[in-house]
């Protein structure tokens, strides 16, 4: 089985095939039709959103207001909204995006990867958190050390 399922005939077809793919070729075709990859997977995530992805292009997308009203509902029935009141929206951040940050008179650059993970000198995280915790030594909040959210420390952009 090939990942060019597209010579595959009909959508229905395509997603037919899905099933027979091997892993390896599921991701081939995922990263040809995505951006990254998703940080938990399984393999019936991945062919489902594979499925999607063939129908998207092939009838198109959801309206805008289709779109916007599930937004509307997913976020007014969530029960996620509820447990997490206080915090703030995740932070997303362009891949070759660079921060930085002054720490014991040192300069600290944070490079966005295009798999969504940040490079700091050669070594990876997951998160900013983890990576000003890496130059601290103590926990912190990422965005708030790197200056992108409102905060003693991040806001003046000062070091000790």
């Amino acid at each position: 089985m090939t990942t060019d399922i597209k010579n595959q005939g009909s959508v229905s077809a395509q997603i037919a095939a899905l099933p027979a793919l091997t892993i390896k070729e599921l991701w081939a075709l995922w990263d040809a039709h995505f951006t990254r990859r998703p940080a938990h997977t399984n393999r019936s995530y991945v062919e489902s959103r594979l499925a999607y992805k063939l129908q998207e292009l092939a009838y198109g997308g959801l309206p805008d207001g289709v779109r916007k009203y599930l937004a509307d509902c997913g976020a007014k029935h969530s029960k996620i909204t509820i447990a997490n009141k206080g915090r703030g929206n995740e932070v997303h951040l362009m891949p070759g995006t660079q921060l930085l940050r002054e720490w014991d008179d040192r300069e600290y650059r944070v490079t966005v990867t295009p798999d969504g993970q940040y490079d700091l000198d050669g070594l990876r995280f997951k998160s900013l958190s983890a990576a000003a915790r890496h130059i601290t030594g103590t926990p912190w909040s990422g965005p708030k050390f790197f200056g992108l959210r409102e905060g003693s420390e991040g806001k003046s952009g000062g070091g000790r």
